[in-house]
Formats: structure tokens, sequence, C-alpha cells
């Protein structure tokens, strides 16, 4: 984020630009293939658990001992799956993979990429055991530690950060909110049959003006969509995504955009597209992922990771206490910091920042935050139920301010400990 919009001072004027990708993005095809994986093994997982499996030494399944780190690459034709995972079930990665493929929308040959004639390589091997060892038994647990929350140390060092902001509903930054449900929009009326000429890739970019801190106008929109080739006019693909897809959300959010500019596949024609276009990796998109840049970012992916990677169950864990913070009127915008290290179940620091606009002290909220929450992996997997096999979803479209039960992570269930811990 820019020093202006970080300083104490809030600027007279300024704007921001974030951007979103569709489902159909070739990076976010890779995502949700990682995640895809990482949901089969625990739905397969919790099914064996609960009819009292035992693997060929007698030792019970138990959900917390699998261990995820899916990554996945796509290209012209092919899919790669690797990575490390540790787990008593069996999972069919090809099957999976072509099931994502099929549900985003690549079918045909002819959309540059087909859910049935692509090939599958499955690279997954096992999780190393020096890393496995400090994750099942914690440098805290190897010291003597007995609270059973400290057994599961922090799946790698690091830090993470959550950020919320009173601008939205979802308490999330305009630019991001509205880029995310641009690029939504784009794949629903895809999939509806409304513009069917539309094809899965694409990005969206919205840029909002600020006055006094505060999100006031769209000066720029920006969505780049594959398309059908038997369709000539951009000017025709620019009316009806003004129609069906632009102005169904920017009047959804009550913020100014009928002086914006738009544009609408700027370069002209945009046949070729998704891993035919442009090879996807899994986590190259962790910006369109969290905040859009209105806030910081530790540098650690989300999707294919279990949760005692704190790469992505303390990055959830930032956003709940952030979003938290706001909601309970401690503040009008809220940043919060973690760092782990490997091995390690206690955070090694806590940060909030709130930009100058608390309402309390901020000593008095970064006390109230460490009474409230439990920050260690265990509790955080615990409270926030990060043993489901819900992630596939998470992968497109940002995994905050989503307003859906199974993401935990945005529920605001601490405002009233934060305000009383602050003697409000």
């Amino acid at each position: 984020m820019p020093d202006q919009i970080r300083s104490n001072q809030e600027p007279r004027s300024f704007v921001f630009t974030s951007e979103s990708v569709t489902e159909g993005h070739p990076d976010k095809i890779a995502d949700q293939i990682s995640d895809a994986v990482l949901d089969a093994i625990l739905a397969k997982e919790a099914k064996l658990e609960s009819q009292g499996y035992v693997d060929h030494k007698g030792v019970p399944a138990k959900l917390e001992h699998v261990r995820c780190a899916c990554e996945t690459l796509v290209t012209t034709g092919t899919v790669v799956v690797s990575g490390e995972i540790r787990c008593q079930a069996y999972v069919d990665v090809q099957k999976i993979a072509r099931r994502v493929i099929e549900r985003i929308g690549y079918t045909r040959a002819k959309f540059g990429f087909d859910s049935e004639t692509c090939g599958v390589i499955n690279m997954i091997h096992e999780q190393s055991p020096d890393i496995a060892q400090g994750v099942d038994q914690s440098f805290n647990a190897q010291h003597g530690a007995a609270d059973p929350l400290d057994l599961i140390g922090a799946g790698d060092q690091g830090m993470m950060f959550g950020y919320a902001s009173r601008e939205t509903s979802t308490l999330m930054p305009m630019p991001h909110y509205l880029a995310s449900r641009l690029a939504e929009r784009l794949a629903a009326v895809r999939h509806d049959g409304t513009l069917p000429y539309l094809r899965p890739d694409g990005k969206t970019q919205v840029t909002v003006r600020y006055e006094d801190g505060k999100p006031v106008a769209v000066e720029t929109i920006v969505v780049s969509t594959q398309h059908a080739p038997e369709v000539e006019s951009m000017e025709s693909i620019k009316a009806d995504l003004i129609e069906h897809v632009i102005a169904p959300v920017m009047d959804g959010e009550g913020i100014a955009w009928n002086d914006a500019t738009i544009y609408v596949n700027p370069t002209g024609r945009f046949v070729v597209g998704g891993p035919m276009g442009d090879t996807g990796l899994t986590g190259r998109k962790i910006i369109v992922d969290t905040y859009g840049g209105m806030g910081r970012h530790g540098g650690g992916a989300f999707s294919g990771k279990d949760c005692t990677k704190v790469d992505r169950s303390a990055a959830y864990a930032a956003r709940w206490v952030a979003k938290n913070v706001v909601a309970a009127g401690l503040a009008d915008r809220c940043e919060v910091e973690l760092a782990y290290a490997i091995g390690v179940a206690h955070p090694l620091s806590l940060m909030i920042d709130t930009f100058g606009t608390e309402h309390v002290a901020v000593e008095s909220i970064e006390r109230a935050v460490r009474t409230t929450f439990d920050l260690r992996p265990g509790a955080i997997i615990r409270d926030l139920d990060l043993r489901r096999p819900i992630f596939e979803k998470t992968a497109a479209y940002g995994h905050f301010g989503r307003e859906d039960p199974d993401f935990t992570w945005e529920r605001c269930d601490r405002v009233d400990e934060l305000r009383s811990a602050c003697g409000l």
C-alpha cells in the first residue's frame, strides 16, 4: 500500500486500483485443482476415521495426520500435479483435475483446453519427515508443554497479514471487492447462458477515487474476457458487459460509477485464452486472493495447503482478528501481522496497525486481541473448523469478503469479548 495511505494523516484525495481474475484464468485453474485435491483427501480421511480405519501398521487414521502441500501447473493440453502429501486415503488425482476443469467450463478442444483430452501427470510424493516431526510434535511439546494445543507446531516460518476496513459491508477494500465481484459476475453470465459466447478466461480491474480516506467514485473499469471467435465486434461485447456484468455489480454497491472510463478487451480480439494462451501455476495470484494490494502480504500462497501450514491458517486468523476489531468499533481500519517459526506452536509476534483510525488506544486493542484470540495453529484449526473439505471454493474470487458460512474466518463472533476487554 502506498505510504500516503499508510500514514496516520489521511490523504485528501488519491486513487487506488485492484484487480481480480475469473475461475478460468490459468493460475486460478491451478489453484482450484490443488485445493480440490486437498478437499478430496480431507473428505476421504474423515470417512475412514469415522469407520474406525487402521493402516497396515495398525495405526488409526486421524485427520490431524493429513499433511498436504499440493502444487499444480497447467499449460497447453497438460496438467502437472505435484507436491508433498501424507495421508492414509487414496484419491484419484487425475479424476479430480478433470472434474475441476470441466466445472470451470473447458469442455471442448476449440476452447483451447478440454477436460476429457488433456494430459494429467501425477508427480506427488510424501512429505519430508524432517518437516513432519516439528508439526506432529512441536518444539513446545518436545520441551514438556502439556496443553494438547501445543502439540501442533507451525508448518513453516514466516509472517502473515490480515486486513479489514469499513469501506464495504463485508469490511473489505472497495477496489478489490468490486474487482472480485465483477470477475464472479463475468463467470455467472457465462454459466447461466446470458452471454453464451463468453469463454472461461478473464480479468477485471477497478480504480476507485478516495476523498478524506473514503471511496467516493469509480474512475476506471477494465474487463478482459475470452470469447468465441465468431464475435467480431468489441463494441457489442462492451455493451453486453455493461448491461449484464458491470451495471448489476456497481449499482448494488451504491458508489458513483457513471462517469467511469470503461475498457473492454482493450487489445481487441481475445479468443486464445486459458492454459493454451498462458501457463498457470498454483499460488501466483496471492494479491487477488487477499486484499488487492490494500494491505500487506507475507508472500505465502494458500491453495493446496492443509491448515497446519500457517501460510493459510494464520492468514485466515489474521483476517478474523482484523474484521472483529473493525466490527467491534475499535477502529475503522485494521491490519494484523502474525509471525511464526517452523515447529513452534505460539506465534513469535503480533502487530496491530489501525492507521490512525482507532477509537481506543492501539495498545488496548492489542491487549484485547491477545486475551480474546488463541493464535496457535492447533487453536486456529479448532476455532475456525479448518479440517473440513471446504477449500476448492475459496480458490477463486477471493478468500476474504465472501458471505458463505463455510468461510468461518469471516465471522464477527468475538466483537463483544473485544469490546469488553477494551472496557467498552
